[in-house]
This record gives structure tokens, C-alpha cells and sequence, in this order.
């Protein structure tokens, strides 16, 4: 299907999106795979992060919020649909580039339900550039800070709240074996997500804690007209992906529902593909 072409300014509207995005909110049906577990979800106003936390509290899942402030009224409609399911979200806004906003997250998780047992880390800043040159080194550093360190400090401030069965999943992408030119500094964190979650699953499992990643190919989010030409937004999917067409959130979530329920319980250290058909290694 192809996309109308379309342009928002960043961090992009789900209220803004044309076509608007499936997050599940009409078609998830939970069966108490998370039952009593609390979760924190970074970008959890829209996209993926939103149909994670509707699947989740459909689950039995309680949920934290995190997001940018100026997500408000995104964040808000997804806090809507998780206390519709009869569960608990708490709100945080704050920019996780600041190491002592991540560790806030954690601390008002830890207030909110006494402990976490399922960490997304799910927030993820990209912008598009045709050359090197254009890529300035204050961009480069906020995106590896949102997209890459921001996990690093969460997981560090999150893990000793954690009980054996406990999960971390990263958003990894199909960019981190496939890496398109134009999303450089973007390609680099999520190849380096997937890394660190390698690394995290052999740390931590003798706390019986699991890590994998999830590695979306392409998603129709907010994120793609707020961070790439019109143009490409309306070929995007189409030629990336064997099935044709971007994907939806709702698409993605019963992954991460997988990754965080008690049937993945010796899944540790993988990286599972959503991408439409396309391979990655």
C-alpha cells in the first residue's frame, strides 16, 4: 500500500499520522500471559512503544510510561486504553539523552509498583542526512544518548529491582544488519543495542534475569514523516520489505509479549526479526 506523502515536525503526532497507525486497540485479545508483572516501556506514547503497552495491560501487566514532554497528549491516550484494560500506567515524561532522567524512570517505577519485571527499551531518536557532512557531532551525540546510552542507564538502575524471571528487551532493527546510508548515527545504536543485549543475557543470567532485543523492519510510526523526506514516506515499506508494505505496531507487540512472559523463559540473548520477509543475520 502505498503512504500519502506527508511531513511532521519531530518527535511527529499520532494524532498527525495519515493513515493513523493500528496499535491493536480494536484487535489484541490478552490471555493473561503477563498476569500480575509490572513493566516499564520507554516510548510508550506511540508506535510500537504504545502497542506494547496495550498488549501488555490486555496481559495482566501494569505500565510506566515514558516519553518526551511534548508527547503529552500521545502518552495520555495511551495511558486511555491501558486503564481501560483494568490496569495501573503511570506517566513520566522526560528526555532519557540525561542519564538522571533514566534513573528517575526507575525510581518512580520502583514507588509505582515496588519492583519491574519487564524493561523496554524502546525510545529511539533517527533523522535522515545524504552526506556525512550533515550529520552535526551535537546530533550524533543526542542519538546515541537517547538511543543507546539511555538503555545502558536504565538496565544498570532497573536490574537490582529485578527478580529472577524478570526481562529486558531492547527495539534493535533490521538497520543493524542492513544498515541504509542515510540513517547512520540511527544504524549504530541499534546494531550496538543488539550487541549490548548479547552481553547482558550472559551477565545476568545468573540472576535468572533474561535480555533479547526485538528488530523491526519497517513500521509506520510517527517517527518516519517526522524524520524523513515526504517522498520517502510515500515509498516507505514498499521496496524494503518481500510482503510489500510497511508494517503495523500491532504487528510487533506479540513479541514482546513473548520476550516477557514466562513461555520465553529460556529465550536469552536472541534477536527475533519482524521485518516483513527481509533476513537478517
Amino acid at each position: 500500500m502505498r503512504l500519502p506523502a506527508q511531513q511532521q515536525q519531530p518527535p511527529g503526532s499520532e494524532a498527525e499520522l495519515r493513515p493513523s497507525a493500528d496499535h491493536g486497540e480494536h484487535s489484541y485479545r490478552g490471555s493473561g500471559r503477563l498476569a500480575g508483572k509490572a513493566a516499564v516501556i520507554t516510548g510508550g506514547d506511540s508506535g510500537i512503544g504504545k502497542a506494547v503497552a496495550i498488549a501488555y495491560a490486555r496481559e495482566g501487566a501494569d505500565v510506566l510510561l515514558s516519553y518526551l514532554g511534548e508527547e503529552e497528549q500521545d502518552a495520555r491516550d495511551t495511558a486511555r486504553w491501558v486503564e481501560q484494560a483494568g490496569r495501573t500506567a503511570v506517566l513520566v515524561p522526560g528526555d532519557l539523552s540525561d542519564p538522571a532522567v533514566c534513573r528517575e524512570v526507575v525510581a518512580r517505577a520502583v514507588d509505582s509498583f515496588g519492583r519491574i519485571d519487564v524493561l523496554v527499551s524502546n525510545a529511539a531518536y533517527q533523522m535522515s542526512h545524504d552526506s556525512l557532512e550533515e550529520i552535526s557531532d551535537e546530533e550524533w551525540d543526542h542519538t546515541l544518548a537517547t538511543n543507546l546510552s539511555a538503555m545502558f542507564h536504565l538496565c544498570k538502575a532497573a536490574v537490582p529491582h529485578m527478580r529472577p524471571g524478570s526481562a529486558v528487551i531492547g527495539s534493535s532493527s533490521v538497520n543493524s544488519d542492513m544498515p541504509p546510508p542515510a540513517l547512520l548515527p540511527y544504524n549504530v545504536t541499534k546494531a550496538g543495542i543488539a550487541n549490548m543485549v548479547g552481553s547482558l543475557a550472559q551477565l545476568l543470567a545468573d540472576r535468572g534475569i533474561r535480555a533479547n532485543s526485538v528488530a523491526p523492519g519497517p513500521i509506520w510510526t510517527p517517527l518516519i514523516p517526522s524524520t524523513m523526506p515526504p517522498e520517502q514516506v510515500e515509498d516507505f515499506g514498499g521496496d524494503q520489505a518481500p510482503l510489500g508494505r510497511a508494517g503495523q505496531p500491532a504487528e510487533v507487540a506479540p513479541v514482546y509479549v513473548l520476550l516477557a512472559s514466562d513461555e520465553a523463559a529460556y529465550v536469552s540473548g536472541a534477536r527475533v526479526p519482524v521485518t516483513g520477509g527481509q533476513p537478517i543475520l
